[in-house]
């Protein structure tokens, strides 16, 4: 079952590359995008591990997003070193544009699984999450 559920998940994510291309976005620009679009003021930090890549790709993407005008960010950190990011109008037209194409992969995705269906699923995904992280911190 968890070797299916990584060939879904790389379908996945080979489709939403697929979609976000042609606007010059990938899967990792998107996660922050919309990230920020969710929880305005998020650090690099907790980019990084919503989007599930180091903190310094997070970095590096947010100086190309700050730099093309989709987020900004304070020049000095007014607590730590902290940076919090948010999006601009910009970021905004540029997600929903990236939103609509993500929606498509998705209806796609779905497009022969019933909403009874698509509820277990759900439920049942999110179960085996929660036991993942229960046993790994019991373990």
């Amino acid at each position: 079952m968890g070797y299916l559920l990584k060939e879904a998940s790389s379908a996945l994510r080979v489709a939403m590359e697929e979609v976000l291309r042609p606007l010059g976005m990938n899967v990792t620009h998107y996660s922050c995008l919309e990230l920020l679009a969710q929880r305005p003021g998020l650090s690099n930090s907790e980019l990084a591990r919503g989007a599930f890549v180091t903190r310094q790709a997070m970095n590096v993407l947010l100086q190309a997003l700050e730099r093309d005008g989709s987020v900004v960010r304070p020049e000095t950190a007014q607590i730590g070193r902290v940076l919090p990011a948010k999006l601009t109008p910009i970021g905004r037209r540029r997600l929903q544009k990236a939103s609509a194409a993500v929606r498509s992969v998705e209806t796609r995705m779905l497009a022969d699984v019933t909403e009874a269906e698509q509820s277990s699923v759900f439920r049942i995904l999110q179960q085996m999450t929660r036991s993942l992280r229960e046993n790994t911190a019991v373990g």
